[in-house]
C-alpha cells in the first residue's frame, strides 16, 4: 500500500511515516500543495492522507482540484481544526474521512483500511495463486490457510507481483511499491528481496515461482 501524505509539520511528517511503514505502508511526503498536485500525476497512490494548514494555501482546495482531474483516490484529512463544523465543511467538499489531531497511528491505519473497502475504492479482493491467498489490503499472506510471516520489504515485493499475477511486473514498480521516492535505492537492492523470497516461497512450498524478465522486471506465476 503506498500513500501520499500533504503535512507541513516535518517532524510528524517523519515519524507517522515511521510508523506507518511498520504496517507495510510506504509513504511519500510534501508539504506543498503545488508539489502534491505533480506527485498525483506521476504516482498511483492507495489514499492520501490531507493537512489542511499548508503554506501555500487551505488544504481542502486540494479536494475538488484533484477530482476535477478525474481521481477518486480516497482522502483522509488529518488535522487540528477538528470542530463540528470543520468537519463537516471538510467531508461536503470531498474528503472521503476526518480525523483530528491528535490520533493513534492504528485508528489511522483502521481509517485507510475502512475507506480502502468502499466499493468506489480500488481495493482488491484476496488473490490466489498456487496455494498461497495474498490479502493486498491487511497484508496478510497464507499458504493452505497458514499464515505466513515475511519480512515488510519482501511483503510488499510479493503483494505488488500477486496483484499483477502471470505479467511482467516492471522494476520501477516494483521499486515504487517498496520504497518512497526520497529513500535511495541501491542498484541490487530489489534483486536481494526477491532472491530471500523466492527461498522462502519455496520452503513454504507455495506452489508459485518468481520468474526473472531480463532487463525489465519480475513474473509471478503458478507452478
Amino acid at each position: 500500500m503506498r500513500l501520499l501524505l500533504i503535512e507541513d509539520e516535518k517532524e510528524l511528517a517523519i515519524a507517522l511515516s515511521g510508523a506507518l511503514g511498520k504496517h507495510g505502508i510506504v509513504t511519500d511526503h510534501t508539504m506543498h500543495l503545488a508539489d502534491a498536485v505533480e506527485l498525483t500525476r506521476q504516482n498511483v497512490y492507495d489514499a492520501i492522507l490531507l493537512d489542511r494548514r499548508l503554506p501555500d494555501g487551505e488544504g481542502l482546495t486540494f479536494i475538488p482540484e484533484l477530482r476535477r482531474a478525474g481521481t477518486d483516490t480516497p482522502i483522509i484529512v488529518l488535522t487540528a481544526r477538528n470542530e463540528p463544523m470543520e468537519r463537516v465543511e471538510g467531508l461536503n467538499v470531498g474528503a472521503d474521512d476526518y480525523l483530528g489531531k491528535p490520533f493513534l497511528v492504528e485508528e489511522l491505519v483502521a481509517r485507510v483500511r475502512a475507506v480502502l473497502r468502499r466499493p468506489s475504492s480500488l481495493a482488491e479482493p484476496g488473490i490466489v495463486a498456487g496455494r498461497m491467498m495474498v490479502d493486498p489490503l491487511n497484508l496478510n499472506v497464507t499458504i493452505d490457510s497458514t499464515p505466513i510471516d515475511l519480512p515488510r520489504r519482501e511483503l510488499l515485493v510479493l503483494v505488488a507481483l500477486a496483484k499483477r499475477k502471470d505479467k511482467t511486473v516492471l522494476r520501477s514498480t516494483l521499486e515504487a511499491a517498496v520504497y518512497n521516492y526520497e529513500e535511495e535505492i541501491q542498484s541490487n537492492a530489489l534483486d536481494a528481496h526477491i532472491s530471500r523470497l523466492r527461498k522462502r516461497l519455496l520452503d513454504a512450498g507455495a506452489g508459485v515461482a518468481i520468474h526473472a524478465i531480463r532487463g525489465v522486471g519480475y513474473l509471478l506465476r503458478e507452478e
